[in-house]
């Protein structure tokens, strides 16, 4: 390794900007932890004249992937150009060049992780990972190292700062699901095609990862249940205010009896919860271990600098391993194989909103109804609408079964009483007021 480490980037946008300021900024800080100089060398850009917001040597640009990932001299490739296929295939390539490779790329570690991990391995590389999941917050570290000797039972989190922005302007300024993600659009918060983000997708990815880790386990995204927010309407975060919870988009992973759930869903949570009062773009991850007990880790879930921190990072312990000679040992196979918890074995309480005939018993119906299915109510609401002449019912069920509560969706899609079923969500936390 001699007196200087030197790095290979793949990419030069927002975040990769961000590395280059760092490590060049925070030098001394380096050298004084790790012994060496830590330079980037080489950096891998699709056009070589474009302006950036970072000054870098024009020679240490490079159009030609073969510079980076070949050259003998570079000791650690950082990715961070985005995308999928190209990304998984210069990673690859790294490894065979026994270089090691820090990634912020949540897609790619989503889908193929298990894979470049165990390709890591076989070439006695590093693969670390940390800014995939809400930029700055060390918690993939924390899990890994800081819980490493705790049974974690449950993570759940707000872990898409897109989401999380709409839904605290719907809920502390009324502005409705359209204007709040123009807004968050205009602000840089979401992208012209957001998809990814109020779809749930993007949070979906990193609960795959997070689940990966916590629970030592391969969980593939196709394991995680998705429901984003483009459905929610002003008239349910004002119920869910009125009955004393606050709207978040939830990444829920829960593991007991060695069977897991995975899921992204839109969710009312008590005000009294730890990631109820996680605003605006902010990011935060709670964990719950049989030892430890309740953890929340939180901060920013993006930016430039915030993710180019959690990549440094993650090169610092690179270069530690270095110096260790203990590189490509990190990786353990996972310790469970997966079993997928049914529906029968989820349980949870839910909030359901009603349109019904403004009739004498219809209440009584339906609570009927959800009476059969061993469905009992912790909160109720009615209130007529004079004008359509029809009543809307709020309920928010004690903790039942999910396929229970599924059969009283159906059910009640065939009461004559109910013209329609408005909206149905998770809820979270005892909101008892």
């Amino acid at each position: 390794m001699g007196n200087k480490v030197s790095i290979g980037l793949l990419g030069l946008g927002v975040v990769g900007s961000g590395v280059i300021k760092l490590i060049e900024n925070h030098q001394e800080k380096l050298v004084h932890q790790l012994g060496t100089d830590v330079q980037v060398k080489s950096v891998l850009v699709r056009n070589i004249d474009k302006q950036r917001d970072v000054d870098v040597d024009r020679t240490f640009l490079t159009t030609n992937p073969d510079d980076v990932l070949n050259d003998p001299e570079i000791d650690i490739v950082i990715e961070v150009m985005g995308g999928i296929e190209e990304a998984r295939k210069h990673i690859l390539n790294a490894f065979a060049n026994k270089k090691h490779v820090v990634t912020a790329n949540k897609d790619l570690v989503a889908l193929h992780g298990p894979e470049l991990q165990e390709a890591a391995r076989k070439n006695k590389c590093d693969f670390y990972y940390e800014a995939s999941v809400a930029g700055g917050i060390p918690i993939l570290r924390g899990i890994t190292d800081g819980l490493s000797s705790d049974r974690i039972r449950k993570v759940m989190g707000i872990v898409n700062g897109t989401t999380n922005y709409i839904l605290t302007k719907m809920d502390k300024e009324g502005l409705s699901y359209d204007v709040a993600l123009k807004q968050a659009q205009e602000l840089g918060f979401a992208e012209a095609d957001p998809t990814s983000d109020v779809e749930g997708l993007d949070a979906a990815r990193k609960m795959a990862i997070l689940a990966r880790l916590a629970f030592s386990m391969n969980v593939d995204l196709d394991d995680v249940e998705v429901t984003g927010i483009s459905d929610i309407t002003l008239e349910d975060m004002n119920y869910a205010d009125q009955l004393g919870y606050t709207m978040k988009l939830i990444g829920f992973a829960n593991f007991d009896d060695r069977k897991l759930e995975v899921n992204v869903q839109p969710t009312m949570l008590a005000k009294n919860h730890p990631l109820a009062s996680v605003n605006d773009e902010y990011n935060a991850v709670y964990v719950y271990g049989d030892a430890v007990g309740e953890t929340m880790f939180y901060g920013p879930g993006a930016g430039s600098l915030p993710t180019a921190t959690a990549i440094t990072s993650d090169v610092v312990s690179v270069i530690k391993n270095m110096l260790l000679g203990v590189t490509g040992s990190q990786y353990l196979d996972p310790h469970f194989n997966k079993q997928l918890k049914t529906e029968e074995q989820r349980f949870g309480q839910y909030y359901v909103r009603l349109h019904v005939k403004d009739e004498v018993g219809v209440f009584s119906r339906i609570s009927a109804l959800f009476n059969e299915l061993n469905i009992s109510f912790k909160r109720i609401l009615q209130n007529p609408i004079i004008k359509h002449e029809k009543a809307e019912i709020i309920v928010v069920t004690h903790k039942t079964s999910l396929d229970n509560f599924y059969a009283a969706l159906n059910r009640l899609e065939n009461l004559d009483a109910v013209i329609e079923t408005k909206s149905y969500y998770k809820v979270e936390g005892d909101a008892n007021q």
